[in-house]
């Protein structure tokens, strides 16, 4: 008896209309059987994405209550303490959305939560392809998309943090707009272009609202369409293993597994947020009151994406202020406000270029790099996360100095060397570690683990007897791809072969030299897996005979 199930025929009768017209069935069918890689590092886009999709969800929410307005208002709503205070039209009505909306405070909780895991996520998410070597050929163009929706996502929560016009939000306003009056010549006009007029003026916050609700998110939107679409057509990365190769990739398909494995996780990330949202308060913009130019407040921080420009500009000395005909140029304001930020983004674009025209390497990567056997670039990131970190730091050096009872000068002092000398120590530890796990790697390839068991050989000698690494540990550790160790002469082979023994040109030049001497650098202290073979493993021996290849074995271990 068939046991075969069909489709409702009012069902089958729309999907025929449907592919009469538009031929997607095969299309349809070929795509469900897409496969997608296992690993739990995966599933950090996709927190990226459920943050996102809830962030837009909660805000169509709020801009249904939200009045983004500068008018002065006096308050009369539910929440006593500010009653009869004057504000803005919008402070007024985010109070509203908190007190009088039911479940606006919730809602809002929701909102700012999502945006912190958001960018929180997209952080890690590109620090997993960073390490990994994920942005390397064919995915550079979508390694600068992230790029673009990581800087975006920053500027799209600056500008929300700053809409309700509460005294922090003000507060980091005015401080976007000393970052404007930096730019030589033109700060003025930028900063009361934006503002229309001096600060605050009446047009601010309704210009960010509109940037905050409709350009940037449509951006971002087109953006994340784009790289999911350009992942959707070169494929996942995936970590080496077993059966997994360049060519083939080893995972679930799309439908059903996938698709059931994503539509649960969103729902978790879901419910971790709403979680966060009931329990953990964040940004009581009622505690703080309205913002007014004359008011301040201590050992508040931005929200913790924008703590490394923060502490970037804390303790940036003014020694190297200088005029330029009669215009200020306020280095500690500009450098630490715009050319850290820009070296930072700017780094992240450009070092799956920097990094190809060092190697030379120009082949397809669709299998992901252990950070290990890639010991200069990960020692470049924890540097680069390092630094981060210490600006971040250092953007409460106010409260580190009043919990520890330390000279908030000494902390500044502190934070400025650590900011210089705290990546270098990082690179060098960093490459240090992943250069030991290296040859750590080629042990165990070569000779097993250890097992722990203690063998007496017939000679008295006692060994450890090694066993045979799994065939899944083995493709891992093989799947170290050989580097050669580049010096002048790959080089000039690469730019230009040599001709009648003459240096090649591209080798003589400046240009050629830097190469050669940051390729040596790069891949100078490779270990080499070259002739290594799996070990086979040794065998306990059960009784008295055994045989000499046994002991042989086991002798020169």
């Amino acid at each position: 008896m068939s046991t075969t199930t069909q489709a409702p025929k009012a069902l089958r009768g729309v999907g025929n209309w449907i592919d009469d017209r538009f031929h997607l069935a095969k299309t349809g069918e070929k795509n469900l059987r897409k496969v997608f890689p296992n690993h739990w590092s995966f599933m950090l886009g996709e927190i990226a994405l459920y943050s996102f999709i809830i962030l837009l969800v909660t805000g169509v929410f709020l801009t249904l209550w939200f009045n983004p307005s500068m008018a002065h208002t006096t308050y009369d709503g539910s929440y006593e303490r500010l009653q009869g205070v004057e504000m803005s039209e919008a402070y007024a009505s985010t109070l509203r959305i908190d007190f009088d909306v039911r479940g606006g405070f919730l809602v809002r909780q929701i909102h700012h939560w999502a945006a912190l895991i958001f960018v929180a996520s997209l952080v890690v998410h590109m620090l997993r392809v960073f390490f990994t070597g994920a942005f390397r050929k064919p995915r550079e163009i979508n390694w600068l998309i992230g790029v673009a929706i990581f800087t975006l996502a920053m500027v799209e929560g600056l500008f929300g943090y700053s809409l309700p016009d509460d005294l922090p939000s003000g507060m980091g306003v005015r401080i976007l707009q000393g970052v404007m009056l930096a730019l030589p010549v033109v700060g003025t006009y930028v900063s009361m272009f934006l503002f229309g007029g001096e600060f605050p003026g009446e047009d601010i916050i309704p210009r960010l609202y509109m940037l905050h609700i409709l350009l940037i998110p449509g951006i971002l939107l087109a953006l994340i369409v784009a790289h999911f679409m350009i992942l959707w057509h070169q494929k996942h990365t995936q970590y080496p293993g077993t059966g997994r190769t360049n060519k083939k990739v080893v995972g679930t398909p799309m439908f059903p597994g996938f698709a059931i494995k994503a539509g649960g996780f969103f729902f978790f990330v879901f419910a971790v947020i709403v979680a966060l949202s009931a329990f953990v308060q964040v940004n009581p913009i009622h505690l703080f009151g309205p913002f007014t130019p004359t008011s301040i407040t201590s050992g508040l921080q931005p929200d913790w994406y924008m703590g490394f420009m923060e502490g970037s500009l804390r303790i940036f000395p003014n020694w190297l202020d200088f005029p330029v005909f009669g215009y200020a140029v306020p280095i500690a304001v500009l450098v630490p406000g715009l050319v850290i930020p820009g070296l930072i983004f700017g780094g992240l674009a450009a070092w799956p270029f920097i990094e190809q025209w060092i190697t030379g390497d120009k082949r397809a990567h669709n299998v992901a790099d252990r950070p290990r056997n890639a010991p200069v670039r990960t020692g470049v990131g924890v540097a680069g996360v390092v630094f981060y970190g210490i600006l971040w730091l250092a953007g409460a050096n106010d409260i580190l100095s009043h919990t520890f009872s330390v000279s908030l000068y000494w902390t500044t002092y502190f934070f400025r060397v650590a900011a210089i000398v705290g990546p270098f120590l990082g690179f060098i530890i960093a490459k240090r570690i992943c250069l030991g796990l290296q040859r750590r790697d080629r042990e165990t390839l070569e000779h097993g683990y250890e097992s722990g068991t203690i063998q007496q050989l017939p000679s008295g000698e006692f060994i450890e007897v090694h066993k045979e690494s799994s065939q899944d540990t083995v493709h891992v550790l093989e799947s170290k791809a050989e580097v050669d160790r580049i010096d002048d002469e790959m080089i000039a082979s690469v730019e230009e072969p040599e001709s009648d023994g003459v240096e090649a040109p591209a080798a003589r030049g400046l240009k050629g030299k830097l190469r050669a001497g940051l390729a040596h650098w790069f891949t100078k202290d490779n270990v080499s897996f070259e002739g290594v073979e799996a070990h086979t493993g040794h065998h306990l021996h059960h009784g008295a005979g055994h045989s000499e290849h046994d002991e042989e074995m086991a002798g020169s271990h």
